[in-house]
């Protein structure tokens, strides 16, 4: 039986408007009444997550950050900081990249440079809406848990690969979507943050379904027995996961835990 059930948010629970599904607050409902616990696996900042969910009264645990922070009745957990300090050579060699721009993601918000398009400041709201412009990134003195790394013309293709194999002896790199990628320290990931969630609840990885989209999301299919991937969902997603549901647009987190609930618990 099914005792965890974790989803990432953009491109996989929130449809390509940025919103939950209609159903979510009846489908959460089902969800505790069959005693499952719901876990949002996101790359998102902790304070956004938490802002996208305060309408409900929820015991949701959240992984945020790409599995850096941890949140689950009422502790939170940082798995692994970097400090700014330690930063200056991969952080001078993004800005050796022309047409990125760069989000320092701390334990206590988002930091971003004050020469910052208007562009890319309506990009950042959508994920960090706890943020500071500073001068330089290299004088914030934070817990550091990863840097978010956005370009809009072809970061996936060139400033990705480059600082990937730059930096693979130091930090874990792994894209979002195609304007966005992540560095993080080595080891951080969704699925190391899913592990440490099931042992702290006694919950096993057959007990456990997971939802996802993209490449920041494949650790976390592969600690789970019943991971899914979107039908919008990048190629090698598809590959990994054990099965696909509908896209995000068609509602298909909601329709794949309606399917189980329905086939297993008859309470839908």
């Amino acid at each position: 039986m099914i005792k965890m059930i974790a989803s990432d948010m953009d491109g996989t629970l929130l449809n390509s408007k940025k919103q939950l599904p209609k159903d979510f607050t009846e489908v959460y409902a089902l969800m505790k009444a069959a005693d499952i616990r719901f876990v949002v696996a996101s790359g998102r900042q902790y304070y956004t997550l938490v802002d996208e969910f305060a309408h409900l009264d929820h015991d949701i645990a959240f992984i945020a950050e790409n599995g850096s922070i941890i949140n689950f009745d009422g502790e939170s957990k940082v798995l692994n900081a970097m400090y700014a300090e330690d930063l200056t050579d991969l952080i001078n060699a993004l800005r050796s990249h022309k047409d990125i721009n760069i989000v320092l993601c701390g334990k206590s918000g988002a930091y971003i440079e004050n020469d910052s398009s208007p562009e890319f400041m309506t990009e950042v709201a959508k994920y960090y809406v706890k943020n500071t412009v500073v001068k330089d990134l290299l004088e914030v003195k934070d817990e550091v848990l990863k840097i978010a790394v956005n370009g809009f013309n072809k970061l996936e293709a060139n400033v990705y690969p480059f600082i990937r194999e730059q930096f693979k002896a130091d930090f874990q790199v792994s894209s979002s979507s195609p304007i966005w990628f992540d560095i993080m320290p080595i080891g951080i990931n969704k699925g190391e943050a899913i592990v440490l969630l099931q042992k702290e609840l006694g919950i096993q990885a057959d007990e456990s379904m997971a939802f996802g989209d993209y490449h920041n999301d494949i650790e976390l299919l592969q600690k789970v027995k019943h991971s899914y991937a979107m039908d919008n969902a990048h190629a090698d997603i598809k590959e990994i996961a054990r099965y696909t549901t509908d896209s995000n647009d068609e509602n298909g987190v909601m329709n794949a835990i309606r399917a189980y609930l329905a086939k297993n618990l008859k309470t839908v």
